[in-house]
């Protein structure tokens, strides 16, 4: 692992490294903001999955949650959204190939030898988090925006026990029947329907739920909801009588002012779960 820059941050540390990742087959970038507490012991951590054409870098510089995690005594992951490198396979569209991993494992080629985001996620960079930074595995909670609230929905569901809570910003909540999904499934993971079911928030709310608290904001003003479905999350968490919250915001868009206006509410929701 190579740290590719520390920067002071609130007292704490705001770093980004890079990796030769095992899961995906290329090295990986991350940021990571280690709170000031970390000096003392490690610390909860709250995932960040990022959406469509982003990096490592487009939260971690625009939705301004570092002071809010600081206060919380919380660290903060930003992970890459897709393998990168000249060995990786791409496509010419926005939303499919480097920038748009949709963060499951790819069966098809020529996507498969590379796009493990489901792997790397689950099991690959919590390792290393674990083993090179003062961070607390067994308190965990994730977040993401459109393409990451995706991410960040299904992932907590797969993962019973794993993440104390779970949030989203503008989810793309019913990927498997929306032209954000069927297109990127399709290529990823083949025609067969079934294989998809992991990777629609709404259908695995539907199945199983999660196990702890859940909330979600959307933006009313979203140039993009009928791509997004979320109507379909929030009557699949009312069916089920999830624990949680889902937050219809008027006037807000799909954009990081969206973000930053309400990271403050998701990061203490994530702290208050984790008993900070």
């Amino acid at each position: 692992m190579k740290a590719v820059s520390e920067n002071k941050c609130f007292g704490g540390v705001q770093g980004v490294y890079s990796h030769a990742s095992d899961a995906c087959g290329c090295d990986m970038t991350f940021g990571l903001y280690l709170p000031p507490q970390a000096g003392n012991g490690p610390v909860p951590m709250l995932w960040y999955l990022s959406g469509l054409t982003c990096t490592h870098e487009n939260a971690m510089t625009k939705a301004a949650a570092q002071g809010f995690a600081a206060e919380a005594g919380i660290a903060l992951v930003f992970p890459d959204t897709s393998p990168r490198g000249e060995a990786v396979a791409d496509d010419n569209a926005f939303d499919l190939g480097k920038g748009a991993g949709f963060y499951v494992n790819a069966t098809q080629d020529p996507w498969a030898p590379h796009y493990r985001m489901w792997d790397y996620l689950a099991e690959e960079l919590p390792a290393l988090l674990g083993a090179e930074f003062a961070v607390d595995l067994d308190r965990q909670g994730i977040t993401g925006h459109s393409m990451g609230g995706h991410g960040a929905l299904t992932l907590a569901m797969a993962h019973p026990g794993r993440f104390a809570s779970v949030s989203a910003f503008s989810p793309i909540a019913n990927p498997s029947r929306s032209d954000w999904g069927r297109k990127q499934f399709s290529a990823y993971l083949g025609e067969d329907d079934t294989a998809w079911a992991r990777h629609d928030a709404t259908r695995q709310m539907e199945a199983v739920g999660f196990d702890g608290p859940v909330l979600v904001d959307q933006g009313g003003d979203d140039q993009f909801l009928d791509l997004l479905k979320p109507e379909a999350l929030s009557q699949a968490m009312a069916a089920r009588r999830q624990d949680g919250v889902f937050r219809m915001q008027k006037g807000y868009d799909h954009s990081y002012f969206f973000v930053s206006t309400f990271i403050p509410d998701h990061v203490a929701f994530h702290a208050d779960a984790l008993g900070l």
